[in-house]
């Protein structure tokens, strides 16, 4: 949530950075207004309710007196009633703004490029090369058919499109992936490992940003209002939600592996082949609490922490700065790690790693104490460390051999009981 006391006071600069985003900036004019009358109704309150405190006073002394005060006592009536017209006219205005502001992506960071979608993203570096073959290599799907360790055909019948069964093989390195990369983050980058609940409260989804906008893209129960989590993202950040942390813990780290569940509303037809975008994942997400002097140092650290996985499997990737169109609601700044899908012949995100400034602090009250005592609002950031549904395929199509086998990369062959290659049973 934006602060209303910055849109208050530089309403120009916030439309200028929300028209960078392609956002609607026009509101900031309503919620100015809407601000400045609340500030006008509460002041006129607090006169009122100081001049119900002398009358009142008046009312007692001339009670003591033994003078008639029945004008007085109509006259209090009267300013007591205008007060319970204006706190109802207040109630409605605040909830106006609030809801106003909920609505309100953040503001893009000055490094941010300009640019209205993924056209005008920049490459920030490639790391490795890309794998050569001497044969044509097969797509994921085609591969995990083949070795029978991927099945959407039954997942299907299960449930419906987007949802797979791991088998055999395919359900081990499913495992071993997750294993893999939460041992290095909690191991060798610090991160604390959380296992939190699936299921998230509404509060929870409001306080990260995914709710009100993004409502129709979530999963929810019928009952209690309860949604299916989109993200670990949302439980680990409101694991602090109306607390204020002393500032000599931060930073504070976490790493959580979690199911993830999406409607994929805004994605009809794309990627709808193998695992990429399916409606139930697996992701390991790193979570960060920070102080804001240090929160984009900290973002280039999970920027690395995240690298780091697809450096050990050797996997060709490259890192994009999102350019302001395509940057996230939530986010001031994000990279995109975009593995290479060597059967695909293209590049797909395997981790997205953000900033989001005091966004999300805001939203959620999450503080720490200034130097003066005085609660402050923290930085927050997230990253994938990585998505299983990305990595699998990634691996899968890199280390595929003409003879249909997949060799397992090194560092996860001790996670799978020393095997060392997939092959069809």
């Amino acid at each position: 949530m934006l602060d209303i006391k910055f849109i208050r006071e530089d309403a120009e600069t916030v439309k200028k950075a929300l028209a960078r985003r392609g956002a609607d900036a026009a509101q900031i004019g309503s919620v100015v207004e809407a601000d400045k009358k609340r500030r006008a109704i509460i002041q006129e309150v607090e006169g009122l309710k100081a001049e119900n405190n002398r009358a009142s006073s008046e009312i007692a002394k001339m009670k003591k007196e033994g003078r008639d005060a029945s004008g007085a006592i109509a006259g209090m009536k009267a300013v007591t009633d205008k007060i319970k017209a204006l706190d109802s006219e207040l109630s409605s205005i605040e909830a106006r703004v609030n809801e106003t502001l909920l609505g309100l992506p953040n503001i893009p960071h000055g490094s941010v490029p300009d640019g209205a979608d993924d056209k005008s993203n920049k490459l920030i570096l490639e790391w490795g090369e890309k794998p050569s073959f001497s044969f044509k290599p097969l797509p994921h799907w085609e591969i995990g058919e083949k070795l029978d360790i991927l099945d959407n055909d039954r997942a299907a019948k299960i449930t419906g499109a987007r949802f797979t069964v791991y088998k055999g093989a395919g359900a081990l390195l499913e495992r071993a992936l997750i294993n893999f990369m939460l041992d290095i983050q909690t191991r060798e980058h610090g991160y604390t490992e959380v296992a939190p609940p699936v299921l998230v409260n509404r509060a929870s989804m409001t306080g990260t940003g995914q709710l009100p906008k993004f409502e129709d893209d979530s999963f929810k129960l019928a009952e209690p209002d309860w949604f299916l989590s989109p993200t670990a993202e949302v439980q680990v950040t409101n694991m602090h939600r109306e607390e204020i942390i002393p500032a000599a813990k931060l930073p504070i780290y976490y790493a959580a592996y979690t199911p993830c569940f999406r409607k994929e509303a805004g994605a009809h037809g794309k990627d709808t082949k193998g695992i990429i975008r399916m409606h139930q994942f697996n992701k390991v997400e790193l979570v960060k609490f920070v102080l804001p002097e240090t929160s984009f140092d900290e973002l280039e650290k999970l920027l690395k922490n995240a690298e780091e996985i697809l450096k050990r499997l050797n996997l060709h990737y490259r890192v994009m700065l999102l350019c302001a169109g395509d940057t996230g609601f939530a986010s001031a700044k994000t990279y995109d790690i975009e593995a290479w899908q060597a059967g695909a012949e293209a590049y797909r995100e395997v981790s997205s790693c953000s900033n989001f400034t005091d966004f999300q602090a805001r939203r959620a009250s999450i503080k720490y104490r200034g130097a003066d005592n005085k609660p402050v609002f923290l930085h927050t950031l997230n990253g994938s460390g990585l998505a299983t549904s990305r990595l699998l395929p990634a691996i899968l199509e890199a280390y595929q051999t003409k003879d249909m086998e997949v060799i397992v990369p090194e560092v996860l062959r001790p996670y799978m009981g020393g095997i060392d290659r997939i092959t069809k049973k």
